[in-house]
This record gives C-alpha cells, structure tokens and sequence, in this order.
C-alpha cells in the first residue's frame, strides 16, 4: 500500500513510499482511509521532539484518518464491516482507574495513532474497534477535521465550566485549532474575543484582535472588555502569550490550553493569580463521551470545521512543507483511489 513513511528525523526523512499493509489484530478494525489530516503533532514526530519524541522510526505518520472498515479481528463484531468511521487518535489502556471512571483523556497510559503505532496516512490502518468511531453522513473531510480537534475543545471548555455567561478569550484563534475553538464558544453563546496574530474570518457576533506579541493582548483584549474576561482557551501553545492571557483573567478566571507544541516555561503574576482566584488546566485528549458530543454537532451543523488546503497522498511531503502557509483551516491529505485493492486482494 502507499503510506506517509518517516524513516528518520528532518528535512528528507519523510516520503509518501510503499509498506506493508497491516492487518486487523484481535480487538481491532482495519479501515481503508479516504482523508487524513496535517497536524502539529505530526511535525513533532517528524522532528523527533516534545511529544513526538516518543514515535520509534520507520513511522507511518497521520493522527485522525476517516474512512471504511473493511475487515475486523478476532473478538469484533464482523456487522461493523462496511461502517463509516473516523478515528480518536489518543488511544486509552481501558484498565486504569481513569479509563473505568470514563475519563479516557486522563488516561496516564494512553498511546497515540501516528506516534506510538502506525498512523492513517496510508491507505490502510488498523486501529483498536472503541477508537472507530461511527460518523454516519459526515463527509470523511470534516470528520478528519473534527474528530481530534472539536473533542479536546469541548474537552477544554468543560475543564473550566464555561457558560453562556461568560466572556472567553480564544488565544491562537488562526490554527485549526484555535477556530474550532471560537466556533465551539460561539455556539455555547458565550461572548467571543479571537486572537490571532493575522486577521482571519469568525463568525458574525465574534470580536478579534490582532496581536503580534504577547505585549499586544492586554491592551487589545482591555479595549473590549475593560474588566477582563473570565476564561481563556489557549491552543497556541506560546508561553509569554499564555502568560499574557492569564493577565487579563478577571476575578475567579479560569484558563485551559491544549497545544501539541508548547514553550517549556511561561512566567505568571503569582500574586494576582493567588489573589484573583485564578486557576489554570492542561488538556490533551478527549473522553469517548466528548468525541460522541463533537461529531453529533458537527453532523447537526452547529460547529463546522473549516477545510483549507488539500493535497493527494503522493504531494504529502509538500503539505507539511506548506504548513502554516496555506488557507485558514484544516489541512487534508486525500487518500482514497479508485484503483486500491480490495482486501481480499490484499491478503489472497
């Protein structure tokens, strides 16, 4: 099959090449993929850094592929074959005290698609059966789109119990990331405030700034609202942003950020913070609850995701060279061919 081969870290260590097509073990379905998706994580992988450190090479690359189960394992119910599904990347152990509770994100020993097994940037992957998630009539683009980014908004937004009440700050609102965020607090009817170091599109009701360094947002975000706002999502992952943002935090505020690429450090007011009432959560991942309630508002249409560049499998290289480059939104690698094998062509 064509896969995304990372054979060593850096410049030319990525390819879109041949490999062996994998086969579903017991407890796992194999799904031939129609999209993928271009995420920051992949470019840790490709670095060999932060979180990516922990991919071991050669490495198929590609967190969140959407497409058709084709064939099951032992211990699968072979009626899901022919399901449309997408794929949570963070895969839980299912035994800890977390997983029990249903709380999948705070699994302490969960693996990733893509980092630590064989991801969906090819044209098959096999994946554990609870991580394919069925995604009805969702086009397989938007739920690439969706399925790691929307879950662990929702996910963030929980953490802090935003309300329809509250004023959120979205920081790093031009990622993929950051927008889903802005649509995700705009559909709770909470009151919006975007920055992005770039003008780039929000829904109408949603006010933006522009900010070129951290010193820009207290300024920026106080001439909207002089007395702060009450939570911040950031999904940038810049620590003298973050910083910024915990700064502007009204009484009582709240903050979460989600990046696969942070700064290792960022300096706070300890004082205000202490004083202020502030509070501050990481979060990485999403329960299997949270990943059901983010394809059911984007199969309603209440969040959209936004698509921007697309590329064929074959131009993969190019995608994540052009990365940060392209049109706002996410960026999908289109995998599906009329001329793949079929499975039974594959292993007969």
């Amino acid at each position: 099959m064509r896969a995304a081969l990372l054979t060593a870290h850096g410049p030319g260590g990525l390819a879109a090449a041949n490999a062996n097509a994998p086969v579903a073990a017991a407890g796992e379905v194999l799904v031939r993929v129609e999209t993928v998706g271009v995420n920051q994580l992949d470019r840790n992988v490709m670095a060999g850094r932060g979180p990516g450190a922990a991919a071991r090479l050669p490495r198929i690359l590609g967190l969140d592929p959407a497409g058709v189960i084709v064939a099951v394992g032992d211990g699968v119910d072979r009626a899901r074959i022919g399901d449309h599904v997408v794929v949570k990347p963070n895969i839980p152990c299912g035994r800890c005290a977390r997983c029990l509770a249903g709380n999948e994100a705070d699994c302490p020993a969960q693996t990733v698609v893509g980092v630590h097994r064989d991801g969906g940037a090819a044209e098959f992957v096999a994946v554990p059966a609870a991580s394919a998630f069925d995604r009805g009539g969702i086009p397989a683009e938007l739920a690439t789109a969706a399925v790691h980014s929307l879950p662990i908004v929702i996910n963030a937004f929980d953490a802090v119990d935003v309300s329809p009440a509250d004023r959120v700050l979205v920081t790093g609102a031009g990622g993929t990331l950051g927008q889903v965020a802005v649509a995700y607090a705009h559909h709770l009817g909470a009151r919006v405030i975007a920055a992005s170091r770039r003008r780039v599109p929000v829904p109408e009701g949603v006010r933006s700034v522009v900010v070129k360094d951290a010193g820009d947002l207290p300024r920026g975000v106080t001439a909207l609202e002089p007395d702060g706002v009450d939570v911040v999502i950031d999904v940038g992952g810049n620590g003298p942003m973050l910083g910024a943002a915990i700064e502007v935090l009204a009484w009582g505020g709240r903050a979460a950020f989600c990046a696969a690429s942070v700064d290792p450090r960022f300096e706070v007011d300890m004082l205000s913070f202490y004083l202020r009432r502030k509070r501050i959560v990481g979060v990485a991942s999403a329960d299997y609850a949270q990943v059901r309630r983010a394809l059911a508002l984007v199969a309603s249409g209440a969040v959209v995701p936004r698509i921007g560049a697309r590329y064929p499998l074959d131009r993969i290289v190019d995608a994540y060279r052009e990365f940060g480059t392209s049109p706002p939104g996410k960026v999908i690698i289109e995998v599906a061919d009329p001329a793949h094998p079929t499975p039974e062509e594959l292993y007969t």
